[in-house]
């Protein structure tokens, strides 16, 4: 009997979900995945080959992968669109459906402007390419955000594992339309590394812009979510309005300081040489105190009354609070230094690995058929592979794993350096490579969660999605400099010993949550 019984509950939750499968709410977060997925690959892979086959140096190729640190400090706007109405837009379409457009459109105008800049012209065309690039982070680290909100809100906890799963999905088949798509297109057009063509990227980016409309057409036919009463409904149009100016001065004031100094970093570069990371190291200092300059302005805009306190306090202040309180200054340092370095192997290798694989000899055809479609299905697949794991095994052991796989999988880089163009070695480097990121991600998704307090889970989540990806990244931009320097072989090497100190993060954490947990057992 027990064994019936067991047998009818499995084919129960069989059936179960297969009927989820038919909601079509489903449905809608498959093609808002969709559409979040489509823009990053813009930013980075693609756009990384767009200017070497325009003849842009390898170092400026990588420094443009800093126009996706929108996605890396999302959660300082989160809070702003989780609480300011758009006029007129949001009383037709809703709070979050209403942000949701913006940004869509935003991110086709950003696609289009790049589209519409030719960078083997030079300074004159490199900078507004640039901007457009930044424009494209920010709007498209915005739809990320909203979207995250909207799948929370459309559905009860029960379904949130199947949007996820859906959403996911979409995420995955859009960066393949951006990484593989986007580089047959160039190649059809007529462009490659030996007979660059401005007409064929420009016309491969503008056909990315139209298929972003499917976003767009999702947004306009999906319900709004069923809005919840809301303890700040007396502040006014006005205090949002302040609100909005403190962030856009701060903002302004880390802009003008990063710009302002630049002259004077360079010079400082200069006189140390080429050390790739002392440059590094200057460069992180340079936007350091850039950062701690819209700091201490937003700080003083509050103090002295150029927006509610109250309101201030509610919409940073008290989310990033809620942490701290819950885990102890201790714990909370140690999971954020974990956030913040447990993708930096993956991620640092990443933004110069399509550079690499086109110095080695292998054409876009070759690199979008390895690395845009078959390293997506295995990622999905170590996706899956991490998260049964992870059930099974626990969290914290399966994000262990993964970090010690995403760790070694990058010396197998260091063979196909020596190799060359050997497309076994690519296809063995590349299964490696995303089966392990596949599983690392699950986990760490997996983690990311059971560290958010349902009270801010849109913020503090936005924080940690923000923060994981931000030191890579800056370092990611030095990626070029570093290889120009030390060569692919030792480069390799370096992203392998980078995530070295991860696992002793993974096991300081995991002891640290025992004692933590055990604490509030004990206190019960």
């Amino acid at each position: 009997m027990p064994a019936q019984q067991a047998t009818e509950s499995i084919i129960g939750r069989f059936s179960a979900s297969l009927s989820a499968l038919r909601d079509l709410r489903v449905l809608a977060m498959l093609f808002l995945g969709f559409a979040a997925g489509l823009p990053i690959l813009l930013i980075f892979s693609s756009l990384s080959l767009w200017l070497r086959e325009a003849g842009v140096e390898r170092g400026a190729v990588t420094f443009f992968s800093w126009a996706a640190l929108g996605y890396s400090f999302k959660f300082i706007w989160a809070p702003l669109i989780d609480r300011i109405p758009l006029p007129l837009l949001t009383g037709w379409l809703g709070r979050r459906r209403s942000w949701l457009l913006v940004a869509q459109l935003a991110v086709i105008s950003a696609i289009v402007l790049m589209a519409m800049n030719d960078p083997s012209q030079g300074r004159d065309t490199l900078i507004p390419m640039a901007l457009a690039a930044v424009m494209l982070g920010f709007s498209s680290a915005t739809q990320d955000i909203v979207i995250d909100a909207y799948r929370i809100e459309i559905a009860e906890a029960r379904m949130q594992g199947v949007l996820s799963a859906a959403y996911i999905a979409g995420y995955r088949v859009g960066m393949v339309i951006a990484g593989a798509g986007a580089l047959y297109l160039a190649a059809s057009f007529g462009s490659t590394a030996d007979n660059y063509s401005y007409a064929a990227w420009q016309l491969t980016y503008l056909v990315m812009a139209a298929i972003m409309l499917i976003g767009v057409a999702t947004t306009l036919l999906v319900p709004e979510p069923i809005a919840k009463v809301r303890e700040d409904s007396a502040w006014g149009g006005f205090d949002y309005l302040r609100l909005v100016l403190v962030f856009l001065v701060a903002a302004g004031a880390f802009v003008a300081a990063f710009f302002l100094g630049a002259s004077g970093f360079t010079a400082i570069k200069q006189m140390l040489g080429q050390d790739a990371l002392l440059n590094f190291l200057i460069e992180t200092l340079h936007f350091g105190l850039a950062i701690l300059c819209a700091l201490l302005v937003g700080w003083m805009l509050v103090r002295f009354g150029a927006v509610d306190r109250q309101m201030a306090r509610a919409t940073w202040v008290e989310p990033a609070l809620d942490f701290f309180q819950r885990y102890g200054l201790r714990t909370a340092l140690l999971l954020l230094a974990l956030v913040g370095l447990y993708r930096i192997s993956d991620i640092v290798l990443g933004v110069i690995s399509n550079v690499f694989y086109q110095d080695i000899g292998f054409s876009k055809p070759e690199i979008a058929t390895a690395v845009k479609t078959f390293g997506v299905v295995v990622s999905i697949a170590g996706g899956f592979l991490g998260g049964l794991m992870a059930t099974r095994f626990g969290v914290m052991r399966i994000l262990m794993l993964g970090a010690v796989l995403s760790a070694v999988t990058n010396l197998l880089f260091i063979g196909l350096a020596h190799a060359g163009h050997q497309l076994p070695w690519l296809y063995t480097t590349v299964a490696a490579d995303n089966l392990a990121g596949g599983l690392a991600s699950a986990a760490f998704v997996a983690f990311l969660s059971s560290l958010t307090n349902v009270s801010f889970t849109a913020v503090q989540y936005a924080i940690f999605s923000s923060l994981m990806t931000l030191l890579p990244k800056v370092l990611g931009g030095y990626s070029g400099s570093m290889v120009d320097a030390i060569g692919y072989p030792n480069f390799f090497l370096f992203t392998t010993l980078i995530g070295v100190p991860v696992l002793l993060l993974v096991w300081l954490a995991q002891r640290s949550l025992q004692v933590t947990e055990q604490a509030r057992k004990n206190n019960r």
